[in-house]
């Protein structure tokens, strides 16, 4: 008996092993990185299905019968439902069937083996991330046969354990049992009264466990917010982005959002930040999971997020300012420019302002006008505004130049002959007269003048006399004829003395050359090789008309 025992034994683990390693293989191929092990998630209701081996040791004798030996049975069904309320501890209700049908009356001596029934107890469980050994016990009621009669209940009480190997698969709700080994003992009374049954049985199993729900709340619902763009300026959108995490898509999920103007109830939020001072906003986005009308009721079922951004101030506009011409003279103008940058392309307002002068324009340009400003450089100001109160100022200069200085310079008026007079060559005669009515004219006019009368003579007059007597007076024509030139405007014209000067020239001709010196002009710079006479050697000769000389003859006849 023992040693068919054994051999069923041996015989329903091998199959077992050889039924279950394609099924481990398979999962551990397959098997995808964990989401839930099992003992961070044990499930709450375990559900097993599987094949039993029934090894049952006992005899059964009726009043003057024969003993009745039950032989194990090699196949047979078992199942089970656990539910745990905690990691570790739960009840569990065990139903399972072993029947093998033998003619009645056969004589075989064997029984109608027939052992089907069901237990309920407590159950205790280690979940680990592979495996998962429990140990159980059971009482309950089972239906055992015999060979005398009918099948009868009896009380039943079951001590045993095995281990689950825990599989990937179907998101970690499947699982193989490994093996369940139990002892069973067993109490049946048959009829007629005497025929007792008592079974020592030993009950090998292994199937398949599907989890059902968790012990431990689900991961908790997360929520990330990001905002974009991060940091704008007013007027410019942002939108803030919520990213969930952990969702259960069989649940509603529902958005709501505050801060900042924030509304609505999607995954995205639009924000107007037009009316937004400058600054630092945040925007708080909220995601409820539940069924519909329930989101949110426990507390893994809700998050937060918070996004942040910045409202940056406008930047002020820059400007540059130029002016062309930038040299003017006094009265004219010259245009201004202005060029003003707006970094957020606001509208831009200009304005300008002299330091003397005028300036006129609103736009990039105006005009500066020098009247009335003196002489020299003038600073010019440009200024920009932008519609939110941003300004620039830039400045120029134009400078205003100093009219010319002019210069005076001697004016040769005109000049007189003494070529005709041959015995006066030194005599201012009448012909001179329009000439130096003309000097004396331009001297009236101009009283801060001067005059310079050049005298001249030929090579013939400046050499020396061939028969010189002693005592006899050497003429110094060019001087002679300056002087006489002087003493006519002097007397003639009423020119004070002190405005005309003499000098003697270096012209080979008997002429003298008048000269007009206005107030700042340098005569000798003007007119070189003209030496000054002494006035005090040289004086001037009486202007008379011209006579005839008196004789001897004549004298006595006039007596």
């Amino acid at each position: 008996m023992n040693f068919r025992v054994l051999k069923s034994v041996s015989a329903v683990i091998a199959l077992a092993c050889v039924a279950l390693l394609p099924v481990t293989l398979a999962a551990q191929d397959n098997a995808k990185p964990a989401k839930a092990p099992a003992q961070d998630s044990p499930s709450k209701w375990d559900i097993f299905v599987g094949y039993s081996y029934l090894a049952p040791h006992g005899t059964v004798t009726a009043p003057g019968g024969s003993p009745e030996r039950y032989d194990s049975i090699d196949w047979g069904g078992i199942g089970s439902v656990a539910r745990y309320f905690n990691n570790f501890v739960g009840v569990e209700g065990v139903g399972d069937i072993h029947q093998v049908s033998e003619n009645l009356g056969t004589g075989s001596g064997h029984a109608n083996d027939d052992f089907s029934g069901g237990s309920l107890g407590m159950i205790f469980r280690y979940p680990t991330e592979d495996i998962t050994p429990f140990v159980h016990f059971l009482v309950g009621a089972e239906r055992a046969g015999s060979f005398y009669e009918p099948d009868t209940w009896g009380p039943v009480v079951t001590v045993g354990g095995g281990m689950d190997y825990e599989t990937p698969l179907f998101d970690h709700r499947l699982a193989i049992r490994v093996f369940q080994a139990d002892y069973q003992y067993n109490h049946d009374n048959f009829s007629p009264a005497g025929t007792r049954g008592n079974f020592n049985m030993a009950r090998l199993s292994a199937g398949v466990v599907i989890h059902i729900g968790t012990i431990a709340p689900p991961p908790p619902v997360t929520l990330a917010c990001s905002a974009n763009p991060a940091s704008v300026y007013p007027g410019d959108p942002v939108t803030i982005t919520a990213t969930p995490g952990m969702l259960d898509p069989k649940l509603n999920a529902v958005y709501s959002w505050s801060g900042a103007g924030a509304s609505g109830n999607g995954t995205t939020v639009n924000i107007a930040t037009g009316s937004l001072a400058p600054g630092t906003y945040t925007v708080k986005g909220t995601v409820k999971e539940g069924k519909p009308g329930k989101e949110g009721l426990k507390p893994w079922e809700t998050a937060d997020c918070s996004a942040t951004f910045t409202v940056k101030p406008f930047e002020p506009p820059t400007l540059s300012c130029s002016a062309s011409p930038t040299t003017i003279k006094p009265g004219e103008t010259s245009t201004i420019t202005a060029t003003g940058v707006s970094p957020q392309n606001r509208p831009l307002t200009y304005s300008y302002s002299a330091a003397a002068g005028s300036i006129s324009g609103t736009g990039t340009t105006a005009t500066f006008n020098s009247a009335g400003a003196p002489t020299g450089p003038v600073s010019i100001t440009c200024n920009v505004a932008d519609d939110k109160g941003g300004t620039a100022t830039a400045n120029t200069e134009v400078t205003i130049s100093s009219p010319p200085v002019v210069v005076p310079h001697a004016q040769s008026l005109c000049s007189i002959t003494f070529s005709t007079d041959k015995k006066r060559p030194t005599r201012v005669d009448n012909e001179a007269k329009a000439c130096l009515d003309e000097v004396a004219l331009r001297l009236q006019n101009q009283t801060d003048a001067t005059a310079v009368v050049v005298g001249n003579s030929t090579a013939e007059e400046k050499a020396p006399p061939k028969h010189h007597r002693r005592h006899e007076k050497v003429i110094e024509y060019a001087a002679q004829r300056a002087v006489n030139t002087k003493d006519y405007l002097v007397k003639e014209k009423g020119i004070d003395a002190s405005r005309i000067t003499v000098d003697t020239g270096t012209a080979d001709a008997q002429s003298v050359e008048n000269y007009l010196v206005p107030a700042g002009a340098n005569f000798s710079a003007d007119v070189s090789g003209t030496t000054p006479v002494d006035e005090n050697t040289v004086k001037p000769e009486e202007r008379k008309p011209l006579g005839e000389r008196p004789h001897g003859h004549h004298k006595a006849a006039a007596q």
